[in-house]
């Protein structure tokens, strides 16, 4: 079976499914998206499908770039928040799925609760994509950071210094970004964050993990290391990574007021890291990376935005094998 063979239909609920090959798949088919987008604008590679966007969060940047990637592939789209759906009345998540899948090809699926889209990825044969799932993953999004990484280092992540900033407890972008970068020989992870948001301890052991499932020569396995202060790493980074403190997250707000400010990045901040080292950011930023540093050539985030739409162009041509 080849790497674009194992896409086709598959469910993407975890970063846990991939591995380099499949990832490189990926990835060279999110450079043909892009080029196709520059080039043409769009194309009819999924015209007649269907795809179902259920949002029982709020969502701009997801929902919208995978609205647009389906536009942009000549495929029609139906748009489901919770208030517009029948879980109002009482009906199961996955019985609202399935009632969708009997009418769209593929499914994205965005809900507060963790391990959603894992329990009802069993109930529908067609391509579910997890959009977020609470605190748990956001693959779709580490997959777009990769070919962001990719495009801006020129090169895959191997011996990259990547630094984690911010809210690293209940940010699920980061929960996905470290374990596949950890599927990189050499990869140097820094956990930048005040200790109540530090990067938990299960997402630490699946980066472990990986030490001991590769079994390529000369692979060395990821680092990790905390760090309460970004000044300690800054001048040696590759990739910041700036995550937002969540504050959907916190239980009690006086938490949330406590480390809204952790972690502030300026031009004096941007102007401290090496040449050709990269800012990103998931977004929305909400006051994390001051707007006096959009305009540093080393501000990605918002050619990141873009990457999504590319990269999710590239996952809903593969899961329907095109």
């Amino acid at each position: 079976m080849t790497e674009a063979q194992w896409w086709k239909g598959q469910h993407v609920v975890s970063v846990k499914q991939f591995d380099i090959p499949k990832l490189k798949c990926l990835v060279e088919k999110a450079f043909e998206m892009k080029k196709l987008v520059e080039t043409r604008g769009k194309a009819n590679v999924l015209e007649g499908k269907v795809l179902a966007n259920v949002f029982f969060e709020p969502s701009t940047r997801t929902r919208c770039s995978f609205e647009a990637a389906m536009k942009r592939l000549g495929g029609d789209v139906i748009n489901i928040s919770a208030s517009g759906s029948s879980a109002k009345k009482g009906e199961t998540l996955q019985d609202t799925i399935r009632c969708l899948a009997c009418y769209t090809d593929t499914v994205v699926l965005r809900h507060p609760q963790k391990g959603s889209a894992a329990l009802v990825s069993k109930y529908i044969d067609i391509p579910l994509l997890n959009a977020g799932d609470g605190a748990g993953e956001h693959p779709t999004q580490a997959l777009l950071d990769l070919f962001t990484i990719v495009s801006e280092l020129k090169k895959y992540p191997d011996g990259a210094h990547v630094a984690l900033v911010g809210d690293l407890k209940y940010g699920r972008t980061v929960h996905s970004l470290v374990q596949i970068l950890a599927l990189y020989s050499g990869v140097r992870l820094s956990y930048v964050a005040p200790d109540a948001l530090q990067m938990p301890a299960y997402i630490e052991k699946a980066v472990d993990a990986i030490k001991t499932s590769k079994h390529v020569e000369g692979f060395k396995p990821a680092t990790q290391k905390k760090y309460a202060m970004l000044d300690e790493v800054i001048d040696s980074v590759d990739v910041m990574y700036v995550t937002r403190i969540q504050k959907e997250r916190f239980e009690d707000p006086k938490e949330y007021e406590k480390h809204k400010g952790a972690f502030v990045i300026s031009k004096k901040t941007a102007t401290s890291m090496k040449k050709g080292s990269v800012i990103m950011h998931p977004l929305p930023r909400v006051g994390e990376i001051l707007e006096e540093v959009d305009d540093d050539p080393r501000a990605a985030y918002f050619r990141q935005m873009r990457n999504g739409m590319y990269t999710r162009m590239a996952i809903l041509a593969l899961v329907n094998g095109k």
